[in-house]
This record gives C-alpha cells, structure tokens and sequence, in this order.
C-alpha cells in the first residue's frame, strides 16, 4: 500500500493519517523519553528513527498499520494509534501511543476506537489483541474501557506481557460497551468537561 493510498479516518476532534516524515520529530521525542518505558524504550536516536522507518513500511508489507493522531482544527499531532504486527507477533494487534503533552484527554481512546471500527468494518478482521506491559496500568486501563479483557490462553510476545483480546465485531455493536465508548468520548469533546481523578489516554 503506498502512502498516497492510506486511509483517512475522521473522529469527533481528530483526523487520523499515515506517517509522514515531517512528524518524526514528536515520535522521537516520546520514544527517547521515559514515557516509552513501556514499549522497548527509551530508544536512542538510531534506534527511534529505525522504529519509525518499520511504522511507515509497514503499511507497505501488510496493508495497515499505525495512523498518526492529528487535531482536526490545528493539525497538531498528539500520538499514534491502529495495527501492528511485525516478525514475531502471534496475531494482529490493536496498539497506541500518546506524547506525553497530550495525555489524559481521551485522545487515545477516540483515535482507537476508530482504528479498530475501521479494521472491523473495513478489513474484515474478526479479533484483535493488544500486548501490553503488566505495569502499564494507563494502558490497561485503556484496553479494559474498549471492552478488551485479558487472554489467559493467548500466545504472547516474549513471555512477559499480558495479552488483552478486543471484543469481535458482533459482539461489539450496539453493545454496552460500544455506547459507554462514545459517551466518553462526547464528555472529552465538550469543552466544559473536567476530568477528574488519573489522567487517563
């Protein structure tokens, strides 16, 4: 899939496209910090830019991938969000990454949840997971308000993550959770709103 041939998705407050290298700056940044902890980081700059080179190629060998989350007014970006699976990856996953400036404001959540409709809806994808660091308790926390619970039995990575399987398409729709899902992200769109609590992607 080349890049002119990557879908555009549209959200409340995001416009979600592919990678392009006027945004690595923000993607190394948060890769060679310590919010990357929890995905192999912090990288060194060799490191990060080899990773971002695989989020873009990896369109090109699978036919998805990562979107980069912009702001529909500003086009600011604020992260990355859709599907990953490179050499070594059991199944197909659902994955995200917020900088670290824009968290806590449902970002990650509203750009996934449209990745993941589009992979449903789109590609035909009947279960997807996400393999998440057992300490990673703001990405669990994610993963758990998509409606994703944890895989006991599911193959995983290295040994050392937890795998959290996403509810197939017919069990989603029209679901508890597909509606709890958009409430939330109404709450985040609306101006007045003020989370309280844990900054939660």
């Amino acid at each position: 899939m080349s890049r002119q041939n990557i879908p555009v998705l549209e959200t409340k407050r995001l416009v979600l496209r592919g990678p392009e290298a006027e945004d690595y700056p923000n993607f190394e940044a948060t890769f060679s910090s310590y919010r990357a902890r929890f995905m192999g980081g912090p990288l060194n700059a060799y490191e990060a830019w080899m990773l971002y080179a695989a989020e873009i190629g990896h369109w090109q060998i699978h036919g998805f991938g990562m979107w980069m989350i912009h702001d529909k007014v500003t086009d600011e970006t604020y992260g990355m969000a859709g599907g990953w699976m490179p050499a070594g990856w059991p199944e197909r996953e659902i994955a995200w990454i917020i900088w670290p400036d824009a968290a806590g404001r449902g970002y990650a959540l509203e750009a996934t949840n449209a990745a993941r409709a589009y992979f449903y809806e789109t590609q035909g994808w009947e279960t997807a997971v996400s393999y998440l660091d057992p300490k990673n308790l703001d990405s669990i926390r994610l993963a758990e308000r998509l409606g994703a619970v944890k895989d006991h039995d599911a193959a995983t990575i290295d040994g050392n993550d937890a795998v959290y399987r996403h509810p197939a398409p017919a069990a989603l729709k029209g679901s508890q959770i597909a509606h709890g899902i958009e409430m939330e992200i109404s709450h985040y769109a609306d101006p007045l709103f003020k989370p309280k609590g844990w900054a939660l992607d």
